[in-house]
């Protein structure tokens, strides 16, 4: 973990791993990058993209590693451009694609109006130029209710509806880093400078090519916000993406990163090989392993004793190089065999 210091004096906490292309990941609300990496489907993520691009991660103003001793009053658009350019500056990137994940769309089509010669590329999925639009699905509105009423709730439930209880050990690792990631008076202030953020009128000065990715549940944010985005971008790009669960790298991460990959290289991505050297047991176990399952589960849902399933995991962890549960659940995620 590094830190950069903004304009106004704010340190910010960021990571640099990969080769390649240079891809920033601006930070949602809620983040904490040292717990992120607990989390085996992000964790999964930011290795798979590492292998194709030079990735950043940072967190936010007020948020994990980084100042949570800031002014709430000064959580608006500037502020989070002003995150991003000493990130950069203190990096020594001077030219990126920029990935806005919800709260974070706004910012990194901002600064891609204002410093244009800096921004490559813009992927950008689950937010609009007015923020509002993200956060204004009756379920949003329902869950940040939970804010000030009820923090470790709020966090339980915001996982559940990101991820689902179905991702197992991944939903319970993310409620741990939202709980983590800031106080719920800094949480607040964040999302109350989302319902006023509106970057409409810098669309038409964002040059760069811009790919806005879409998937929800019907109950989420409407198809019809990343439509009208992309067709208000001078170059935008429209891509609906399969199945309902609303995020990035999680529900398919092959295909995913494909799509992210491939536009920021402008290069097309060899096809990943299925583990041929795990047999159709252990890939059947490590699967109920990626969903959160305990031993006695696995045993269960297969018909095998328990020191069966531990016979089997012990050969895939050496197979695969995995020192536990987390490396293994990053590695099928990774394969597919999530």
């Amino acid at each position: 973990m590094r830190f950069a210091r903004t304009g106004d004096g704010v340190a910010i906490a960021y990571q640099t791993l990969g080769r390649g292309p240079a891809l920033v990941w601006l930070p949602s609300a809620l983040n904490n990058l040292q717990a992120q990496w607990r989390v085996p489907a992000l964790r999964a993520a930011y290795e798979a993209l590492a292998d194709h691009l030079t990735l950043t991660l940072y967190d936010g103003r007020g948020m994990g590693a980084s100042d949570r001793r800031i002014d709430l009053t000064d959580l608006g658009v500037d502020a989070h451009v002003r995150d991003l350019e000493a990130v950069l500056d203190e990096a020594g990137l001077d030219r990126v694609s920029l990935l806005g994940y919800y709260q974070s769309v706004a910012p990194a089509l901002a600064f891609a109006a204002r410093r244009p010669e800096r921004v490559a590329r813009l992927v950008l999925f689950g937010g609009s130029a007015r923020l509002q639009h993200a956060v204004s699905p009756a379920q949003t509105q329902a869950l940040l209710s939970l804010v000030d009423q009820d923090w470790d709730l709020f966090a339980d439930a915001a996982a559940t509806a990101w991820l689902g209880w179905e991702a197992g050990e991944s939903t319970r690792r993310l409620a741990d880093t939202f709980r983590t990631s800031t106080t719920p008076a800094i949480a607040q202030a964040w999302f109350a400078a989302i319902r006023t953020t509106d970057v409409t009128a810098l669309l038409p000065k964002v040059v760069a090519p811009a790919l806005v990715l879409h998937r929800q549940a019907d109950n989420q944010i409407p198809v019809e916000v990343a439509q009208h985005l992309a067709d208000a971008l001078p170059h935008g790009r429209f891509l609906r993406l399969p199945g309902t669960t609303p995020t990035l790298f999680v529900e398919d991460l092959a295909a995913d990163l494909r799509v992210v990959t491939e536009f920021v290289t402008g290069t097309r991505l060899a096809e990943v090989p299925r583990p041929a050297e795990l047999t159709a047991r252990e890939q059947d176990v490590l699967r109920l392993l990626a969903r959160g399952d305990a031993n006695a589960e696995i045993g269960r849902r297969l018909g095998i004793a328990v020191h069966t399933v531990e016979r089997h995991l012990s050969n895939l962890y050496r197979k695969i190089g995995a020192r536990g549960r987390t490396d293994a659940t990053a590695y099928a995620l990774r394969h597919g065999l999530g």
